[in-house]
């Protein structure tokens, strides 16, 4: 695109907001809402050679299965429950294609009495609301838990008919406040994220270091407990590899017992019906394909799955690129780091366009939900990466809001490392502030 033009487009734009500001002064920015069009994600990224595009498409078929208690269920995998949130990959993460992150009906709405499940649906879990998993902040005993609880158990099904065990007691947590919740996050482009060198997210963490520390803004890196290297995955970025993240998912979520966690998190008995691990390396598959874990299969399929791509650019656009620099969400939202040299092409040496540092902030009490993981604290988040939020449906961890106006702001409050950049945030003109969502809607 000519450089000069749109210059001049932007110009154009920025006069005639002005104009429209002044003889409008009840004008109010806006969020312009989920961006329509094509999904612009969920494919594989481009230059993966044959063998890797097979590996890419085994796992989506994988990421998409449907799982039941020891595959009675026509078409369905094994190991379901005894506890889950939802029986497959791609339900939690679907939308805008494959990938994503919640869709606009949530599926756990359906899973509760599946196959003839006992299950009562939770008060936060709406068919119009975002897919969600609860954390329990405390333990009876005042102590930290943190832990996942799922929502539904496998009593009732038609493939349980020995197990009996009741959901926890979501109604007395909710009234002693001690419910946490999260979404799914998105998975495109996470091979890039994950060959993202850690001296690439130091040297960015202490890039513009006075301009931070005027701002308030000094995040760090989460790391791993065993070799000390930087972890980026998950809310808090709690976790370093993708085939962690789909094995701890994998188990947590749908209650599939594997090789990187074998055990059940719930022994009791008449609820464990499958060898463990129910899902393993198959050393005795004549095809290669079919010999690999569905951990593997699904760390394949995030892996080689592309980035989402933003809109094209316009005036207004580009005017709240230039914006959202200048008030500083940039600075934490970094919009580039680099991959470094990895055996996929496709993945090496490549610029990642993903909106975030890959560090943790302390995001102050308006957003903090008492867990910690790791390094990060209980009122610390990674910053979450910006690409493909234009198609997005819900926003912050626990997908408390729609609006993203409303996201922009709950990053203000006590504490909060963002509490300089939001002023400067409010105190740009509304024209200014509905150029810089409609620069993030493009995303």
């Amino acid at each position: 695109m000519d450089v000069k033009k749109v210059l001049l487009v932007v110009l154009a734009i920025l006069c005639a907001t002005v104009a429209h500001a002044s003889a409008h002064s009840s004008f109010a920015a806006k969020d312009p809402g989920v961006r329509g069009g094509p999904a612009g994600a969920g494919a594989a990224i481009t230059g993966l050679n044959p063998y890797e595009t097979s590996y890419f498409l085994s796992g989506m078929q994988t990421f998409n299965e449907v799982d039941s208690v020891s595959g009675a269920v026509p078409g369905t995998g094994i190991g379901l429950g005894p506890r889950f949130n939802l029986d497959t990959c791609g339900g939690c993460h679907a939308y805008p294609a494959t990938g994503g992150s919640s869709p606009f009906v949530n599926p756990q709405i359906a899973v509760a009495t599946k196959e003839g499940a006992l299950n009562t649906i939770p008060s936060f879990i709406t068919s119009h609301g975002p897919v969600r998993e609860v954390r329990f902040k405390y333990n009876p005993d005042g102590t930290r838990d943190g832990g996942v609880h799922d929502l539904f158990t496998i009593s009732g099904r038609y493939d349980a008919v020995s197990c009996s065990i009741a959901q926890p007691d979501f109604v007395t947590a909710a009234l002693k406040n001690n419910l946490t919740f999260r979404i799914p996050t998105p998975t495109f482009g996470a091979g890039l994220i994950e060959y993202i060198p850690d001296d690439v997210i130091i040297t960015n963490k202490n890039a513009n270091s006075k301009l931070k520390k005027q701002l308030g803004i000094s995040g760090h890196e989460n790391t791993s407990g065993n070799d000390g290297t930087i972890t980026r995955f998950g809310w808090k970025a709690q976790n370093k590899t993708l085939m962690t993240f789909a094995a701890e998912a994998y188990n947590v979520e749908q209650g599939v017992s594997n090789e990187l966690f074998p055990q059940e998190r719930d022994e009791t008995y008449g609820c464990v019906y499958n060898h463990i691990p129910e899902d393993y390396t198959n050393f005795a598959a004549i095809l290669p394909l079919d010999s690999f874990s569905d951990v593997a299969k699904f760390s394949f399929f995030m892996r080689f799955l592309a980035a989402p791509e933003p809109a094209p650019a316009t005036g207004a656009t580009v005017l709240g690129s230039i914006l959202f620099k200048q008030v500083g969400c940039s600075l934490c939202h970094t919009p580039q780091l680099t991959t470094g040299k990895t055996t996929t092409a496709a993945l090496s040496e490549k610029t990642v366009n993903l909106f975030s540092d890959l560090l943790v902030h302390n995001m102050g009490q308006g957003l903090a939900d008492d867990i910690i993981q790791g390094n990060a604290g209980p009122d610390e988040f990674r910053t979450a990466p910006l690409w493909g939020i234009g198609q997005r449906i819900y926003f912050l961890h626990d997908g408390r809001t729609k609006d993203l106006m409303d996201a922009i702001l709950a990053h203000q409050s006590p504490g909060s490392e963002a509490n300089r950049v939001i002023d400067n945030f409010n105190n740009l003109t509304e024209a200014q502030k509905q150029n810089i969502l409609y620069f993030l809607r493009s995303l």
